[in-house]
């Protein structure tokens, strides 16, 4: 028993009385932030606004239960919401009523998958989705996302479909626009903005909104044709398991994956960042049963999908949190504000969640990064990939495109799959430099790289950098031709020290092209190779003149000099 009481609540273990303030300080902070973008990240989900309150305290105060980080802010993200958006419109049919207990529900399956994945130790499985990736996927949901809200910050209808359909449905109701609307809209996002350039320390989400409610009540806005966000309900939100059937749960299972990898993998990032800074570890796994238990708090609370926020995290660490004693704060006064405060939000003007909402996700429209990755070039590259010489940069740009015009989960499996391909086709492209000696130490280095370096008349160096397989095998076997067929070869030496695997095909090439190139008077010799490649050679049953492997290239080189 008292083993399951230490596993619980680990950022509490040895707490310290002097902590406590920087702790309660740190909590109100987040709080002023959570708060409006709660509410405004549930619009993006497609739900009432209250549904990010409800769904932020259980999963607070589960993630503190059970979560590795000191730090990590959990609650109502864009990226998710926008994918639950999605994912439920796809499956919900009928009322309102029935799409909140779907995004419920989603927010459970969600929460059981990473559950499940964390007791099965599946941590590992974040490292499939690449930085660049990730990074293309976010920039695309973020203009997506930004697009979506436009309309309510001009005060039009706008429209739904992808990217490009909400933009061009925008510009055809310019004509409507709502001048006021605009005034509210886009005087909020300044202040935003500016308050963050200028005072990061202001919450400036909770100051616009703050200012645009006094404003809607001073001016009567709705009765001037602004939208406000209108009644929402007080109180604590039904604890129990949501209004739906198994079917449904069925229907949300395969999205549900989808939804756990980007959840995952930004909040353990988040996670990541700033456990390095105040040096201490977090364990992934353990991270995904804290954000499983976050999910199915939050779901049964009648609230959404939630993950870890960098932003949030970021504003707890700059505030001096110590120890997840300020998530609890967060999620007490979250409890305060249902029971007490939602009713100052119903005249809430729609275009400042709009600007909440814009100003949140303003920063992930990241092209500097991007443009970083194209910038990952060589001469050299170009020549021996063709256009997969910049994989990084054409992962993140198929994933971008793919959620601006797919929508959001399919486009991260195309930037997950064009990752893949770009991987698996870099890998049957391996470069082959062939080495020349250097004048004086006697070490071999590329020709190209090194122009002071000679060939050896008679012999040709090859280096192979890649693991060398079934999908390369041929192309090796190709470029060793050509080196063996030219006037006065006697010796082919494969220098293997970048080679870190070889498998069967690859013995079996090796083999026979020693066989061939023997009947032809070449020999075909391995220099430096890894104890892998050694292992894999000699069960693998390649010939004696191949598991006879030179500890160096010069060793090779006088071996073939000297026929022995």
């Amino acid at each position: 028993m008292r083993a399951h009481v230490r596993w619980l609540f680990p950022s509490l273990r040895g707490y310290r009385r002097q902590w406590l303030g920087r702790d309660a300080l740190a909590g109100a902070t987040v709080w002023a932030v959570l708060v409006p973008e709660a509410l405004a990240y549930a619009t993006i989900a497609g739900v009432s606004p209250v549904v990010g309150l409800y769904a932020a305290p259980a999963a607070l105060i589960l993630y503190a239960a059970f979560g590795s980080s000191r730090h990590l802010v959990v609650g109502p993200m864009a990226a998710t919401a926008a994918l639950s958006a999605a994912i439920v419109g796809d499956v919900a049919g009928g009322s309102q009523a029935h799409f909140t207990a779907m995004t419920a529900a989603l927010a459970l399956t969600v929460g059981a998958a990473a559950l499940l994945a964390g007791v099965l130790r599946l941590g590992f499985l974040a490292g499939f989705i690449s930085a660049p990736v990730l990074k293309g996927f976010i920039v695309g949901l973020a203009l997506t996302i930004i697009a979506g809200q436009l309309p309510k910050l001009f005060g039009v209808e706008g429209g739904p479909g992808n990217f490009f359909e909400r933009i061009g449905a925008l510009f055809a109701d310019l004509s409507d626009t709502s001048g006021l609307t605009v005034l509210v809209g886009a005087g909020s996002l300044a202040v935003i903005l500016v308050l963050k350039r200028v005072a990061p320390v202001v919450p400036g989400s909770l100051l616009a909104v703050a200012l645009g409610i006094a404003v809607a009540a001073a001016f009567d806005l709705e009765d001037h044709g602004v939208d406000v966000v209108g009644g929402i309900a007080s109180g604590l939100p039904s604890f129990g398991f949501p209004d739906v059937s198994l079917d449904d749960l069925g229907a949300l299972a395969a999205g549900s994956v989808g939804v756990l990898l980007v959840a995952f993998v930004e909040g353990l990032g988040a996670a990541k960042t700033y456990a390095a800074r105040d040096h201490y570890e977090v364990d992934a796994d353990r991270e995904l049963i804290g954000l499983g238990a976050a999910g199915l708090g939050a779901g049964l609370s009648s609230g959404m999908v939630v993950n870890g926020s960098l932003s949030k995290t970021a504003v707890n660490a700059s505030a001096g949190a110590r120890t997840q004693l300020s998530g609890l704060v967060v999620a007490a006064l979250t409890l305060v504000t249902l029971l007490f405060l939602t009713g100052l939000f119903e005249k809430l003007p729609e275009a400042v969640l709009a600007a909440v909402v814009i100003a949140a996700v303003i920063d992930l429209v990241d092209i500097s990064s991007l443009v970083s990755f194209y910038r990952v070039f060589t001469r050299r590259l170009g020549q021996a990939y063709g256009v997969a010489a910049r994989p990084d940069f054409v992962a993140a740009l198929a994933a971008m495109l793919g959620v601006m015009v797919f929508d959001t989960l399919p486009g991260l499996f195309i930037g997950v799959g064009a990752s893949l391909l770009l991987l698996l086709y870099r890998s049957s492209r391996p470069l082959i430099s062939e080495l020349g000696r250097l004048p004086g130490n006697g070490h071999f280095a590329s020709l190209d790289r090194h122009p002071d370096s000679r060939g050896i008349p008679g012999l040709v160096v090859l280096r192979v950098e890649a693991g060398i397989y079934f999908a390369n095998a041929e192309r090796i076997e190709s470029a060793v031709r050509r080196a063996a067929a030219r006037e006065g070869t006697t010796a082919v030496v494969i220098d293997a020290e970048t080679v870190p695997f070889v498998d069967v095909s690859a013995v079996r090439m090796l083999d026979g092209l020693t066989e061939e190139l023997g009947s032809r008077g070449v020999r075909l010799l391995l220099a430096r190779d890894v104890g892998q490649v050694r292992d894999v050679l000699r069960t693998a049953g390649a010939g004696a003149e191949l598991r006879h492997v030179y500890p160096t290239v010069r060793a090779a080189v006088d071996a073939a000099r000297t026929g022995t």
